[in-house]
């Protein structure tokens, strides 16, 4: 593991003064079940303790700190932005909204970019768009966007209306109106409910789905499913918008989560990656659902110069250092790492899935060992993992991760599952 940077030592007393003990009160809502520690320092793939211990992240802040922690490009370009200009409004001109916008539209499908500060406001940017292109394009009163179950788009009342997990509406109903649910994956699931939906004239405006579903259980898209539901599409006039918040910006292998699917979405939402842990989404589309206009939908803070300026330099650095490669070589390392922890522990673990550096470590469902079990056994054993629900352990390392970094998070891993035994 790495010296902590800035000349102190792992054990240094100075840890002792920077922020709050784990158990200490707090002013903060309790809105999180957060685990027993406070980090303090970072460098790349690890994060230091208020107490001065060291741990290797296998999370990234949920698949956001592309570069890993206190990267040296994003400090040194992010320190000089700040000495320039930090926000001014969207009523003027952003050199530095427009350089990033023009690296997305070049490196992907997109025509246009709206930006915003995260991905649950990206998704409610896409939840609008539709529902004008519904109004507009295909004549409906009432547009319906139609989303998987299982399904996860954000927190806010629009964002978590279009989620298809149960769990996430629980005290906060009545939810918008104007969505409908099919099973992810499933090709009579979705022609069904737009059969339904379509025999009497247009009624659907979107799909929204998620390439690789996260929050639902790490489920990979299946491309005749989503070449299959383009077709439909197309046949209708109905939006094909993807939510890669959680995918995005390589943590595929690929820029995009549709690459992997060998299709194309009308429009697609991006955040997590994009800043590499600094605030920023944003909405890209093509020209067929280029249809806001002025006024129609805004954000004080989205692109403004700081959190562009931390796009652009995630966005260069990723390709200065080859990171899609390196997803790709340490997505081989780190499957065949979990297979192997599989096969070791055939009673608790079922099978791995996802694609790149974001992978899903599934438990049998009759198991007596939960997924946040293990996320705190592996705590214990310095070692960052996070859920994606009960039965599934989730892998999303930063995109810099190495070759020993990999092997020393499936040692610790496989330390984690021994402690149950």
């Amino acid at each position: 593991m790495p010296e902590l940077v800035d000349g102190l030592d792992s054990k240094s007393s100075a840890f002792g003064h920077v922020g709050s003990s784990p158990t200490a009160p707090t002013s903060v809502m309790g809105t999180y079940n957060r685990l027993p520690v406070s980090f303090v320092k970072g460098k790349g793939c690890w994060l230091w303790d208020t107490n001065g211990d060291c741990y290797l992240d296998g999370l990234a802040g949920i698949a956001t700190c592309a570069l890993g922690h206190s990267d040296r490009a994003l400090r040194r370009e992010l320190s000089k932005q700040l000495g320039r200009l930090q926000h001014v409004s969207n009523l003027f001109q952003i050199p530095e909204q427009e350089e990033l916008a023009n690296w997305l539209v070049s490196n992907s499908c997109a025509e246009k970019v709206f930006f915003c500060n995260s991905g649950a406001e990206a998704n409610e940017a896409a939840i609008k768009l539709s529902r004008k292109y519904g109004h507009i394009k295909r004549n409906i009163e009432k547009p319906i966007i139609l989303a998987a179950k299982a399904s996860f788009h954000g927190r806010t009342l629009a964002a978590l209306s279009a989620t298809g997990q149960t769990k996430y509406h629980e005290g906060f109903k009545p939810l918008l109106r104007g969505f409908k649910f099919f099973d992810y994956n499933n090709i009579q699931s979705f022609e069904e409910l737009l059969c339904q939906l379509e025999s009497d004239g247009p009624q659907i405006a979107s799909v929204l789905i998620e390439p690789i579903q996260g929050e639902g259980g790490v489920n990979p898209g299946e491309k005749i499913f989503f070449q299959h539901i383009r077709k439909l599409c197309n046949k209708h006039q109905i939006l094909l918008i993807f939510d890669e918040v959680q995918i995005g910006m390589g943590r595929s292998g690929n820029w995009w989560g549709y690459q992997e699917l060998g299709i194309e979405p009308d429009a697609f939402t991006i955040a997590k990656g994009l800043g590499g842990g600094h605030a920023i989404g944003a909405l890209l589309v093509k020209e067929k659902a280029n249809v806001f206009s002025p006024g129609d939908h805004a954000s004080t803070f989205g692109g403004n110069p700081f959190a562009c300026k931390a796009g652009l330099t995630v966005a260069m650095e990723i390709e200065k250092r080859k990171l899609l490669s390196n997803v790709q070589k340490r997505e081989s390392q780190l499957v065949a790492g979990l297979v192997q922890l599989v096969n070791d522990f055939p009673h608790e673990l079922k099978e791995v899935r996802g694609w790149g550096l974001l992978q899903g470590l599934v438990l049998h469902e009759n198991t007596a060992i939960k997924a946040p079990m293990i996320v705190k056994s592996a705590l214990d054993n310095k070692l960052l993992i996070g859920t994606a629900g009960v039965n599934v352990l989730r892998i999303a390392p930063p995109l810099t991760i190495s070759s020993d970094e990999i092997k020393k998070l499936l040692i610790r891993l496989r330390e984690s599952l021994i402690s149950f035994q």
